[in-house]
């Protein structure tokens, strides 16, 4: 099984702001242990006696809400970094791929970002998961799972609708189940999924670059083209 952690970043009824993101993490179901270990070693240095209390989240731990201000600002930007490195680029090779969709809300005036970006991301790593079949001859199937905090009935309607009804490009065929919501204070893998969008975020909405080299070469990608990442300009 593959699990597809996603997650959002920008606002869509913030008119001050010019861009919203949908992006996740594709991880096989055993590799999610490892991250785990990994970026809880990261929050240990936060909070030793209670790591599981520290929540990895891009904005809150770049502005200091949240009850990060008491830590500072340079350890709190290496942090963000770490979790990225440690939690995308170490397993990469390991098979874990990003994927990302960046909508210029005045691109698409009168539609609602939240569903053009659900089709784009979901139709994507349904594409990536039929390639592993007819490629490599891996059945396995996938489910997404997002932060309880996006618009659940929304997304899992559209679910149903792109693999019985079908999205503009066909249906889905690789899903195991319609995604599952959780809270992110309890998945390291739903934080990752937020420091990832954060960090593509930033880098189109404020040309901040930091986070986003770090991950760039992470995307899914096949015969040189990248697919993994989606951006309607």
């Amino acid at each position: 099984m593959h699990l597809f952690y996603v997650d959002e970043s920008g606002s869509v009824a913030d008119t001050s702001q010019q861009h919203f993101v949908l992006a996740g993490v594709s991880v096989f179901e055993r590799t999610a242990h490892w991250i785990e270990q990994d970026l809880n070693v990261i929050a240990t240095r936060f909070n030793e006696r209670s790591p599981h209390s520290i929540e990895l989240h891009g904005s809150p731990m770049r502005s200091g809400r949240e009850g990060w201000k008491s830590h500072s600002l340079p350890d709190r930007i290496e942090a963000i970094k770490e979790s990225l490195r440690l939690g995308v680029v170490k397993h990469n090779k390991k098979g874990v791929r990003l994927f990302g969709v960046v909508i210029r809300k005045a691109s698409i005036e009168g539609q609602d970002p939240v569903s053009f970006a659900f089709e784009q991301i979901t139709s994507r790593f349904d594409m990536f998961l039929t390639r592993l079949y007819t490629k490599y001859n891996d059945p396995q199937r996938g489910i997404m799972v997002f932060d309880k905090s996006s618009t659940e009935q929304r997304i899992q309607t559209l679910a149903r609708e792109f693999k019985y009804s079908g999205h503009t490009w066909g249906f889905t065929r690789n899903y195991a189940e319609v995604p599952l919501f959780l809270d992110s204070r309890a998945s390291r893998l739903i934080q990752l999924a937020d420091l990832v969008s954060y960090a593509i975020f930033r880098q189109y909405e404020h040309n901040d670059d930091q986070f986003f080299d770090i991950i760039k070469d992470c995307f899914d990608t096949e015969g040189g083209v990248r697919h993994g990442l989606y951006l309607r300009n």
